[in-house]
């Protein structure tokens, strides 16, 4: 979970220019799930290339019908590869196998990759709401998914 933490520091620093807010946020998000982790109901799945951690995603627990899907990364060497969109995919069979109705994410308007995977399996932009953080004036975008 170290792993998860630190990549997106680094990634989303040196990518975007995101300060230290953001790597806190992220260290927030993963000591809560590991804090309250609902096995039945929330997983984590981590990426590997020739035995080296290169990507990772989460499946939480909004509520009894709806999940959440966090943290989705990909270190740059994994990047066109096929492994985000396989990543999302396994979120949404497990999400599915659960039983959920629903699948939320939260994301930025400035990550075209992961936006455009989160489209091509059918979410809907469903808000954007303009906010400072990171050290940047940003666009939070809300995306939803009825399963």
């Amino acid at each position: 979970m170290g792993w998860v933490v630190q990549q997106h520091g680094a990634i989303y620093a040196r990518e975007y220019g995101w300060n230290a807010e953001f790597e806190a946020l992220v260290a927030e998000i993963v000591a809560k799930y590991l804090r309250r982790h609902q096995p039945q109901w929330e997983h984590c799945w981590m990426a590997e290339i020739d035995g080296e951690l290169v990507g990772s995603v989460f499946v939480v627990r909004k509520s009894k019908t709806v999940a959440q899907l966090r943290m989705l990364i990909l270190t740059p060497q994994a990047r066109g590869l096929g492994l985000g969109a396989r990543l999302t995919d396994e979120c949404l069979a497990f999400a599915r196998d659960k039983g959920y109705r629903k699948m939320v994410l939260w994301t930025n308007s400035c990550l075209d990759a992961a936006r455009h995977i989160y489209a091509t399996r059918g979410f809907q932009l469903v808000k954007r709401e303009p906010y400072h953080g990171f050290g940047h004036d940003l666009v939070g975008e809300t995306w939803a998914l009825k399963l």
